[in-house]
């Protein structure tokens, strides 16, 4: 027997998620209960295929197996099948009883540990696949695996039953939470410099973000980026088209001077140009870019222009070229910012990230009196009069999408930004800045990546929160007590206090993606042993609806963050 040489053309294995729904069965069922239970597992896969949005904007595809698992040779037959097309993500839709170790026990044994594993069912009587769901989900348990059970509704009768809406969305987010924790294992991020500003909490846990998530961290010196430049390596002609779009939409808010400020408003839409190059070369999935202090702040070198823009446009949904897919991107080289959004991004299907400075925060009390020293009348019934807000704000990173609400077109975005002057104490090496207000009213989850060394595990720390908008004149003078002439962000968090908030930081930035579901990023947490952290005391245990339902697991070994503990030490 030959070898044989593999080529990209005889290839056909999928790579990336791919989810795979099979069923369950009991050999000693009628014809009608086999059809019916095969037909099940048809209609969840046509349910959930076409549904998951990929940030690149392609759909996560999804195979299915209508041979039932009677027990261990049909175990064995569909996971072959299953590996064969590169299934990494696994549903099983049961109808009826089956016998878990003669079944799906004896499929998951073709599996890595910890492939993501869902059951969904209805509430069916007759013969019930709930029962099965509930005594798999017990044994799996029972010996420390994790599996997500989605006890739902379809028609209890009939040969081709369709589920309820609500089942679907449930099934849905756990699909989403499932391919972001199987679509970045094995991809990359490319960060220019070391830990900018000597904050710790950007380190790049280089082995640990390798073990816990599956991804690299490619580091590249900035002197390659300084090198690329001088030797202007980029398409002079593209920069032409890029430097005539930003202005075409910003006019007269992009400020200039003279001459030079225009040659380093080049150089800093070159960077765009060369960093976003480098990046696909290396086909990375998100970035950052160290800045402070070597880059553009310190005056023992030559300061070059600021990459504010550069950062925004990676952020962003679109370019001068058109709509396309946002690329978290993080300023400062802060890894664990950029690790966050990406997560996010993943988890909402593409939605545009944002960077910010965790900056002033601002108590109710603060906000009536500056709003009393300025005459500014309130109605007293605002979310941020009662509650307060966060003034975010940061130099770069800040995705041009958040100049509006979702679903704006380019130009209403655009004409929202203004592009002034850097400030030249913080940063000699000039270039523009980027600024603008988010509008209020939109939703979504503020959170924060960290870790630590003590449990090896990291950490999310989140809350669902909103954006809001004072009054013109008082929203000025929030952002003129800070930096004016940055992004400016106002969050209010759903749970947390401000006393909460401003006490419970884990580092000076955060980060925020629109139209988050919270069931999307739990799920995700589950499948990432990543540590869910609201120490926020209106935080609900469990909503119907919103959260998702605790793993059998978590509850018999003390709670969910103390089985995440026992999982990590095996």
């Amino acid at each position: 027997m030959n070898a044989i040489k593999l080529s990209p053309q005889n290839s056909s294995r999928q790579e990336g998620p791919l989810i795979g729904v099979f069923a369950t069965g009991d050999p000693r069922i009628d014809r009608d209960a086999r059809d019916r239970a095969a037909n099940i597992v048809q209609m969840v896969a046509e349910n959930i295929a076409g549904e998951l949005k990929l940030p690149g904007g392609g759909a996560v595809p999804v195979v299915y197996s209508d041979l039932l698992v009677d027990g261990e040779t049909q175990a064995d037959a569909v996971a072959r099948q299953f590996k064969a097309q590169g299934v990494n993500i696994l549903i099983c839709a049961p109808d009826t009883w089956a016998f878990p170790q003669l079944t799906v026990l004896s499929l998951l044994g073709h599996f890595p540990p910890g492939t993501p594993l869902n059951f969904t069912c209805g509430n069916s009587g007759p013969k019930p696949g709930v029962v099965f769901t509930h005594a798999v989900s017990g044994a799996i348990a029972q010996y420390g695996g994790l599996l997500h059970i989605n006890v739902g509704n379809w028609p209890d009768t009939g040969q081709n039953p369709r589920m309820s809406e609500k089942t679907k969305t449930a099934l849905v987010d756990w699909c989403y939470a499932a391919a972001a924790y199987q679509g970045l294992k094995g991809r990359r991020v490319v960060i220019f410099g070391h830990d900018s500003m000597g904050m710790e909490t950007a380190l790049p846990h280089v082995s640990a973000t390798r073990n816990v998530f599956g991804l690299e961290i490619t580091r590249l010196d900035m002197k390659l980026l300084a090198d690329m430049l001088l030797k202007k390596s980029y398409d002079q002609k593209e920069l032409k088209e890029l430097r005539d779009w930003l202005g075409r939409h910003a006019g007269k808010r992009l400020e200039l001077r003279d001459e030079a400020d225009e040659q380093r408003l080049n150089q800093s839409l070159a960077m765009y140009l060369i960093v976003r190059d480098l990046m696909k070369d290396l086909d990375a999935v998100g970035g950052g870019f160290m800045s402070q202090l070597e880059w553009g702040s310190d005056l023992r070198g030559t300061p070059l222009p600021v990459a504010d823009i550069m950062e925004s446009l990676f952020n962003s949904t679109f370019d001068h070229n058109g709509p396309k897919p946002a690329l978290p991107y993080a300023t400062e080289a802060d890894v664990q910012a950029l690790l966050t959004q990406l997560f996010m991004v993943w988890l909402s299907g593409g939605n545009p990230p944002l960077f910010m400075d965790f900056r002033k925060v601002w108590e109710s009390w603060e906000l009536l009196d500056l709003a009393k020293k300025l005459k500014v009348r309130l109605s007293g019934d605002t979310l941020w009069e009662q509650r307060g807000l966060v003034d975010g704000c940061n130099s770069g990173s800040a995705s041009f999408d958040w100049a509006a609400l979702p679903g704006s077109p380019v130009g209403k975005i655009m004409e929202k930004i203004s592009f002034p002057l850097a400030d030249p104490h913080y940063f000699p090496g000039g270039g523009n800045s980027v600024t603008f207000l988010s509008p209020g009213g939109i939703e979504g989850i503020a959170a924060r990546l960290t870790y630590s060394a003590l449990s090896g595990m990291f950490g999310i720390v989140w809350d669902e929160a909103v954006t809001v908008q004072p009054p013109e004149k008082l929203s000025e003078a929030i952002c003129r007590t800070s930096t004016p002439t940055w992004p400016h962000t106002f969050v209010t968090p759903r749970h947390a206090t401000m006393a909460e908030y401003k006490h419970y930081a884990p580092a000076n930035h955060f980060h925020m993606v629109w139209n988050l579901k919270t069931a999307r990023l739990q799920y995700w947490m589950d499948l990432a042993n990543v540590l869910s952290i609201t120490p926020w005391k209106e935080m609900p245990i469990f909503r119907e609806g919103v959260d998702r339902p605790l793993p059998l697991l978590y509850l018999l070994n003390g709670g969910e963050n103390q089985a995440k503990l026992l999982r990590k030490r095996g």
